[in-house]
């Protein structure tokens, strides 16, 4: 009878020690008819299973994955985009919650052009479009999110407005 509870002691233990993290990565797209549509796409680990999901499909893995890269496609007129995680054909703009992290893609007017007219937002801070094939990229530790970067940008520093 001692053994007992000597035994959920140790199994409430023993799952911490294990790392593990989810992200639901809920979002929202619009289309360019305006039509808005909400979508999830987002991480898990679970260390003692070792799977790892991305999206809506979970996967074996030895270890936690290093990162994992979501490309953004601009439309030959330069008028939408193209996410394959989160639409199967072309959108305007979206809005994506990772965790703690935010990242937005909008359209937006200014004087002097920008490519698409599109401003990509990671955690607020805006950036251009400087390459029809953008990259973002996310980055994993134990714990969850280490960064965000992206790449085929450049941070608005005023200038444009």
């Amino acid at each position: 009878m001692k053994l007992y509870p000597f035994v959920l002691t140790s199994l409430l233990f023993s799952s911490c020690v294990f790392a593990n993290f989810d992200f639901e990565g809920k979002g929202k797209v619009t289309y360019p008819t305006g039509v808005d549509k909400t979508f999830a796409f987002g991480f898990a680990w679970d260390e003692q299973k070792q799977t790892f999901r991305i999206g809506k499909k979970t996967y074996n893995m030895s270890s936690l994955p290093e990162s994992y890269s979501i490309a953004l496609t601009l439309s030959k007129d330069n008028e939408k985009v193209w996410v394959q995680e989160f639409n199967a054909g072309f959108i305007d703009s979206f809005e994506w919650q990772l965790g703690e992290q935010t990242i937005t893609l909008k359209k937006k007017e200014f004087k002097v052009p920008v490519k698409g007219n599109y401003v990509l937002s990671l955690n607020k801070i805006d950036y251009f479009l400087v390459k029809n094939n953008v990259s973002i990229q996310i980055k994993f530790n134990e714990k969850g999110i280490d960064n965000i970067k992206v790449d085929g940008v450049t941070k608005d520093m005023g200038a444009k407005k």
